[in-house]
């Protein structure tokens, strides 16, 4: 197991959670007799072997946090509703109400990751050289991107926090740490950026498969975090150029791939949907789609194991009974999309035909299919006041071994709204209906802008090709390509100036990318950041509440009102 690989030494280095407890009292701060400490002079760090087991404990560390980071991030969106099952501290999420003592309120164990990196970059010799490279390079920049990802999930969840970047060890670090002027999400970025782009060009470490799993996908990938720090910073152009060279890196291109939920060929030919339809989209950790991952454990015996399948889905564990299910609002907004089919008749020539949105047998079938391969009911018949409940649920989007950080789509679609900020629309639009690659690019995106974008949207066309790469639209509405329904908006009347349609452009783009976001992304713990994120990017409050006070068939008004004010997006400090 996990645990065992690391041989349960960790960490015990530095104690996180009594650090955090000076937020609130500081008497409760640190407990110095406590098994959790170990002192300064007994972990110099001065081997390879003390570098990666404490690497690995890190990574251990982050498994406290990692359903948390998909719940949080879901369950306040406007994606999912929480159903009567669900325990009091979900619906406590959901609804906005949680309190300090709320189960999923834990600062402490974000700041216990912070701690553990704070104390190895304190006490690593990161100078180092044998044979002519730095021993501990790969690690100390994984250990770098670790601190700055805990930091930026802490901001989102809380909003400001204090930034501590030395180890605390005793009561008196933790009271001056806590007297710090807390900073902003902004605030954290821009630290953050500067400093991790150093280990920009970094390779990660290679310790093989752990417990089956590739560990190179434990770590986070610099370039791709540093897309996000800088798109939540309002830095747009530098997050293109991140987003666009960690995909384009010719030592390890990641092409949009040609997965798809999508209707039979014999369903389209004879218009006969009367079948669920199919998936090549796969979401295991083991899939080519995954980037980076926290590894779980197997069972609770070894550590932690990830209870999102019990939340999400039917089990025996839950009696059936689903505590979180997909919300009005997306059932909606996945059938308000069209699915476009393109086909050669008998006689070759081609056929172009939309899926009718009529006597489908399930509604969620219906417009984008992505939702209709993850998501399924089916009543059992159990008896009215038996145990287990009468109707069960799975969403397919889990693995109990992994809680997924990064994939490519959601990569790509954050890529196209950078580039769609920085003044590109065109190019931001085409990720979306085609993807982007040298012949695409040359296709539907005019001159102008190809000449502005320039790098931004370079790709190799030996590697980037019309055969591996398709807009992400397509994973779910059909042939986007040929879908003459989906078009980069343009004004009614003609523009004065070419400014002034990019800037009419550039709102609406970025609604087209939150919707495709959300037929993507749903589920994956990214929707109420994404919805924070433009709405703060656009001084509209009303932008996170209308979508969020939405959720349900029935339009809560008195969520909508709370959520107007900014304060009440964010956890209480515990």
């Amino acid at each position: 197991m996990i645990t065992n690989r690391i041989k349960n030494i960790a960490f015990t280095l530095v104690v996180g959670s009594s650090f955090v407890a000076a937020l609130t009292s500081c008497s409760s701060m640190l407990d110095t007799d406590s098994e959790l400490v170990e002192f300064q002079e007994d972990n110099r760090l001065q081997s390879p072997t003390d570098s990666v087991y404490s690497v690995m404990g890190i990574v251990y560390k982050m498994q406290a946090i990692a359903d948390r980071t998909v719940l949080l991030g879901e369950l306040r969106g406007d994606l999912t509703a929480v159903t009567d099952a669900a325990s009091k501290d979900l619906k406590a999420i959901a609804d906005f109400s949680a309190d300090a003592q709320n189960a999923y309120n834990r600062i402490s164990d974000y700041y216990a990751v912070i701690n553990n990196c704070n104390y190895y970059l304190a006490n690593i010799k990161a100078d180092l050289v044998k044979n002519d490279r730095k021993v501990f390079e790969a690690e100390y920049a994984v250990v770098k991107a670790f601190r700055a990802w805990a930091y930026l999930q802490l901001a989102q969840v809380y909003g400001s926090v204090p930034l501590v970047t030395e180890p605390i060890l005793t009561e008196e670090a933790s009271r001056k740490a806590m007297q710090q002027e807390p900073k902003d999400i902004q605030a954290i970025c821009n630290y953050f950026i500067d400093d991790i782009k150093p280990y920009v060009d970094t390779k990660l470490p290679v310790y093989g498969q752990i417990d089956g799993m590739d560990s190179q996908k434990f770590f986070i990938p610099v370039r791709a975090l540093l897309g996000d720090l800088c798109l939540w910073a309002g830095r747009y152009a530098e997050a293109a150029q991140y987003y666009h060279d960690y995909l384009a890196l010719r030592t390890n291109p990641v092409p949009t791939g040609t997965n798809a939920a999508s209707w039979s060929n014999e369903s389209i030919r004879t218009r006969e949907f009367n079948n669920r339809p199919n998936s090549s989209i796969r979401y295991e950790n083991a899939n080519s789609e995954c980037l980076c991952f926290i590894p779980m454990e197997s069972g609770e015996f070894y550590g932690i194991k990830s209870e999102l399948t019990n939340i999400f889905s039917s089990t025996d564990l839950n009696l059936q009974y689903a505590q979180v299910a997909p919300s009005y609002r997306l059932g909606k907004l996945s059938a308000a999309q069209n699915y476009c089919a393109t086909y050669s008749r008998v006689d070759g020539t081609p056929d172009t035909i939309y899926v009718p949105k009529e006597n489908l047998e399930q509604p969620e079938w219906v417009g984008d299919v992505r939702f209709a391969t993850v998501y399924s009911t089916r009543v059992t018949g159990q008896e009215r006041f038996g145990r287990l409940s009468g109707e069960t649920q799975k969403i397919e989007k889990f693995d109990s071994r992994a809680v997924m950080l990064y994939r490519v789509p959601m990569v790509y679609l954050r890529y196209a709204e950078a580039l769609n900020r920085a003044g590109y629309p065109q190019s931001a639009f085409a990720i979306l209906k085609y993807g982007l690659c040298e012949d695409f690019a040359n296709k539907y995106v005019d001159d102008t802008e190809r000449e502005a974008a320039a790098a931004l949207i370079s790709f190799d066309p030996d590697l980037f090709t019309i055969s591996n790469t398709r807009g992400i639209h397509s994973r779910g509405s059909g042939n986007a390509e040929c879908d003459t329904l989906y078009v980069l908006p343009q004004p009614t009347d003609p523009q004065p100036t070419r400014k002034d349609t990019v800037d009419y452009q550039i709102p609406l783009v970025e609604d087209m990318i939150l919707n495709e976001m959300a037929l993507e992304g749903a589920f994956e713990g990214y929707r109420y950041y994404d919805l924070m994120r433009v709405a703060l990017r656009r001084n509209k409050p009303e932008y996170l509440a209308d979508a969020v006070s939405q959720r349900n068939k029935t339009v809560d008004t008195q969520l909508r009102s709370l959520l107007m004010d900014r304060k009440k997006w964010y956890l209480p400090l515990p």
